[in-house]
């Protein structure tokens, strides 16, 4: 598929926006991908209890699959419990 047709099917696709349509996941999707329940999605969207990046088109909801992994990158630990101050 050559630039004007994708254009044509996603007049914003080029509009330097850098998200592609087809990377934007239902929150269906992204609770499935991240292994939550629909209802635990949500309610960190709507009290912003985890920086988890969402897109509001309208009164849809969409993620960027890669804002999902960027997210989950960023919280990769390896110990198994956080350092406490002080601990020696």
């Amino acid at each position: 598929m050559n630039n004007n047709a994708l254009s044509r099917q996603h007049p914003r696709a080029e509009a330097g926006t850098g998200i592609d349509p087809a990377d934007l996941l239902t929150p269906e999707q992204a609770a499935q991908l991240l292994g939550l329940s629909l209802k635990t999605l949500a309610a960190w969207r709507s009290t912003g209890r985890h920086a988890l990046p969402f897109i509001r088109c309208g009164a849809r909801i969409r993620y960027r699959r890669s804002d999902l992994a960027a997210w989950l990158h960023a919280r990769q630990s390896t110990t198994a419990a956080p350092a406490v101050k002080g601990a020696a």
